[in-house]
């Protein structure tokens, strides 16, 4: 599969993070975008969880990254213990998250009638809310716009926004009140 790179963000009023911090953030977010290829993949052809791990380390994680016109794009190396987490956790949390976004779809509507990618976005998005506590909200919500950028549309992407604010706020109440 064929990957556009997530779009860069607007400049933010928050102060500058350390290099370290951004690094880590960059690190993270290529692992997300990588996560979302694996778990369409797995959609594709079905592969055991190791087995799909292991394809992702070996082949495809320290690859470049090809976009629509067929540059590469400059992504810093994901970070691949929070890819094997970002996988494994939404394989062994599969029936919660599904049961989770499939409650927040509109009437009429099922997880099988969404777009493979769509579906590996917001089941990764909706793990991370569930699992990754460590990880506010927002910024949970953040990555997954960048990347719904790299694959839709702005309705597409408002749909990703909606959903997981959803869920942020049923699953997080705490940080929905602040």
């Amino acid at each position: 599969m064929s990957a556009a790179a997530p779009k860069p963000r607007a400049a933010s009023s928050r102060p500058p993070k350390s290099r370290a911090n951004q690094s880590r953030a960059a690190a993270r977010s290529t692992a997300r975008l990588a996560a979302v290829q694996a778990l369409y993949q797995r959609e594709m052809e079905p592969l055991t969880t190791p087995a799909l791990l292991h394809q992702f380390h070996v082949h495809r994680l320290l690859e470049p990254v090809e976009i629509d016109d067929g540059d590469e794009a400059d992504l810093t190396p994901p970070d691949p213990a929070f890819f094997d987490d970002l996988v494994a956790g939404a394989d062994a949390r599969a029936a919660e998250i599904d049961a989770l976004i499939a409650a927040h779809l509109a009437a009429g509507w099922s997880l099988d009638r969404l777009d493979r990618p769509l579906r590996a976005i917001l089941r990764l998005g909706v793990y991370e809310l569930l699992a990754r506590g460590d990880i506010p909200v927002g910024a949970v919500i953040t990555e997954y716009l960048d990347i719904g950028h790299a694959f839709y549309d702005r309705r597409e992407t408002g749909f990703v926004n909606g959903l997981l604010d959803a869920v942020g706020k049923a699953v997080r109440p705490q940080s929905a009140a602040k």
